[in-house]
């Protein structure tokens, strides 16, 4: 029985669906797991680099099947992306799925598990449908589609029928499994396993001994940080809003770390208000990522309220490894902002609210105590509510029941007379 796992993007690849399915396929395959990815030889950022088409990282067997690379910027280019790698992986499917396989499919591209369905039905192989991000509601809510539009119909109809097909639905958070539990998949057949984040890869650096803030001349500043994508389902004027009130504050910084669909906007937004206390960054490569993160001492995560059934920000879980509150911007009633309240890891803004952004700044520079409470609490709460150690538990618990499950079902049949 071989563990296959599909996702446009994987190792080396810094995306936030790659480093989540990258770790937990490294960590069964360290386990003991025969483990497959099918993935694309592109990396998210970079449209001119290939990687290898077949390799073996850490006991991990990597396909990287042949796709397009039109990129991110443009939306008719990532369409394009998204149907060629539908098309190449159910070709693959076909090709080398065995009996008994255990396929988890994720959702980069989008609905991915409705295109690989019925290939992997063909080859009898067992459907782990484990989505990272709802689609279609994150086009609806996005305005992407047409909430009540015959495109948005069909898409949903034929999710909903790969929900079914599945034996097992995974998701990230309670929300978005109370949402999918509503779409006539059964309450056995769906596990929550939160998204983690690795305390090896990313762990908490003191100021002073962070190169970066010294290459970034952030020495003696208080630094509020974004890292991450800037996509359509986050919110940055109220962040904006708050360095705009805090424009003559020497001693504070805003560092922006990151690329996306909206990055463009928040430059020219920042370029039009004159602020010279943002600074903005690109990515940084894995092994400064803990550096990158350290260099804030409080990190802004947001969510579009009406996004909380669809998407978790993965970012979250970093930042809790780095040892630094977080500052929530969203509704008060969320996943991120429930964590927050319950563990004392930061606090939550509403969307609007710059002056209370603002405000909190202002508490945390002026009291290193509350900051180190905040980040005493974020450490702990990653220990014991999204460790890596626990997300796999709860994999290879989903993965040998699943096994155990099959195997009787053969044993049954070849016990049936003929």
């Amino acid at each position: 029985m071989t563990i296959i796992f599909a996702n446009r993007y994987f190792y080396p690849d810094q995306s936030a669906t790659s480093r989540v399915v990258s770790k937990l396929a490294f960590a069964l395959a360290e386990r003991g797991f025969d483990v497959q990815i099918i993935t694309s030889r592109a990396l998210h950022d970079r449209t001119d680099q290939r990687l290898e088409a077949d390799e073996t990282i850490a006991g991990v067997r990597i396909a990287r099947i042949p796709t397009s690379h039109f990129g991110r910027e443009t939306l008719a280019g990532r369409m394009i992306d998204y149907v060629v790698f539908h098309v190449a992986a159910f070709a693959w499917w076909l090709r080398h799925v065995s009996k008994g396989d255990i396929c988890v499919i994720c959702t980069d591209p989008p609905l991915l598990a409705v295109t690989s369905a019925f290939a992997i039905k063909i080859r009898r192989g067992t459907l782990v449908n484990w989505i990272l991000d709802l689609f279609p509601e994150t086009a609806i809510e996005l305005s992407v589609l047409p909430r009540k539009g015959w495109t948005s119909r069909i898409l949903l109809r034929f999710r909903d029928a790969s929900l079914r097909w599945s034996e097992i639905v995974v998701c990230p958070t309670l929300t978005m499994a109370q949402h999918i539990r509503r779409q006539s998949v059964t309450t056995q057949r769906v596990a929550v396993v939160h998204n983690f984040s690795d305390q090896r890869e990313i762990y908490a650096i003191a100021p002073a001994e962070n190169g970066l803030r010294a290459e970034w001349a952030l020495q003696g500043k208080f630094v509020i940080g974004y890292s991450g994508n800037f996509g359509r389902a986050h919110e940055f004027d109220t962040m904006i809003g708050a360095a705009g009130i805090l424009r003559d504050r020497s001693d504070v910084r805003f560092l922006l770390i990151g690329s996306g669909q909206k990055l463009a906007v928040v430059r020219n937004k920042v370029d039009q208000l004159g602020l010279k206390n943002v600074l903005f960054k690109p990515l940084q490569p894995s092994d400064k990522l803990a550096e990158s993160l350290c260099a804030a001492d409080l990190h802004v995560v947001s969510l579009m309220p009406q996004l909380e059934h669809c998407i978790v920000p993965s970012k979250f879980y970093g930042i809790l490894a780095a040892g630094r509150p977080t500052a929530f911007i969203g509704d008060r009633c969320g996943e991120v902002a429930r964590a927050i309240a319950t563990s004392g890891c930061g606090e939550t803004i509403q969307i609007g609210d710059a002056a209370g952004l603002a405000a909190m700044i202002g508490r945390l520079k002026e009291s290193p105590e509350l900051r180190a409470g905040m980040a005493k609490a974020a450490q702990h709460l990653l220990q014991t509510e999204f460790s890596t150690e626990k997300a796999v538990d709860l994999w290879t618990g989903i993965l040998t029941t699943l096994q155990v499950a099959r195997d009787a079902r053969a044993a049954n049949y070849r016990r049936q007379p003929s």
